[in-house]
């Protein structure tokens, strides 16, 4: 024997990742709540991203839970709901209002795709970004103060719902087909990791458990939640097209934007009600 069991390479890491590697994945990436991540490959990724949901559950209770607390001390809908904007913006130190920003510049630009890239890359922020952020976050502001004027319970529900949208938008642009713009960062990293039939039925589990948590509240309240996930996912579709169009590919600033912009969506359509 001429090299010993320490020297040998260590084997692959296998085809399929487990759910543990997937959900360390997904908290580990989309969040700062401490989850070491286990495994950074394609596998990990197919799983962590088709559990991207599950992250956006826990960051809607999170947000939820200051939001009720003040309302319940006697502190106005408006109060709550900005506290309660906040806390994704936290949990994710802020990155997918940065991407949501850098999108915004890239598409804004007029340039081509190597040079809209190159702008979403650099750290300071342009007019387009700017703009964005501000009528984005006085939208969403605004929507969950009517939802939490209405009950705590509909507003936590709102932002639960909102969040969990937010992340299912993400799973779907991990969807097979949908290419990187970029061969490095998270965008070339999840990129058409997640089989299209296993993003529809996680996006047909979420429309079913978002009917379903409202459903106490009747049936015009659940059906109002299903179809603001839908609406908000189509929302999604068009931006994640116009993107793939415009820098040949998704980058993780355009995930950000994805995240963002279903989120606000989809508490548009619940203050509508």
């Amino acid at each position: 024997m001429t090299d010993s069991f320490e020297d040998q390479p260590p084997p692959p890491p296998p085809e399929r990742a487990s759910l543990r590697d997937g959900l360390r994945f997904a908290f580990g990436t989309l969040t700062v709540l401490p989850a070491r991540i286990t495994r950074w490959d394609r596998p990990a990724a197919r799983t962590g991203m088709a559990c991207a949901p599950l992250a956006g559950l826990v960051v809607g209770l999170l947000a939820a839970v200051p939001g009720v607390l003040l309302l319940l001390l006697g502190g106005g809908p408006m109060l709550a709901a900005a506290v309660t904007v906040a806390v994704p913006a936290a949990l994710t130190r802020g990155l997918h209002l940065d991407g949501l920003a850098d999108t915004a510049d890239g598409l804004g630009s007029a340039k081509p795709a190597d040079d809209a890239l190159r702008i979403m890359k650099q750290s300071d922020i342009g007019p387009f970004g700017v703009v964005a952020l501000v009528l984005l976050l006085l939208v969403q502001v605004a929507a969950l103060t009517e939802a939490y004027a209405d009950s705590w319970v509909r507003g936590a529900l709102a932002a639960v719902t909102a969040a969990v949208t937010a992340r299912l938008a993400m799973t779907l642009a991990s969807r097979a087909g949908v290419p990187a713009a970029r061969p490095e960062g998270l965008g070339a990293a999840v990129a058409g990791v997640v089989p299209r039939r296993a993003a529809a039925a996680v996006a047909a589990l979420t429309v079913v458990l978002a009917a379903a948590a409202a459903l106490p509240l009747g049936l015009p309240a659940a059906g109002r939640h299903a179809a603001a996930v839908l609406v908000a996912l189509l929302a999604a579709e068009l931006l994640l097209r116009r993107c793939v169009r415009r820098f040949d590919g998704v980058t993780g600033d355009v995930f950000g934007a994805l995240a963002e912009v279903s989120a606000t969506t989809a508490l548009i359509v619940l203050a509508l009600g």
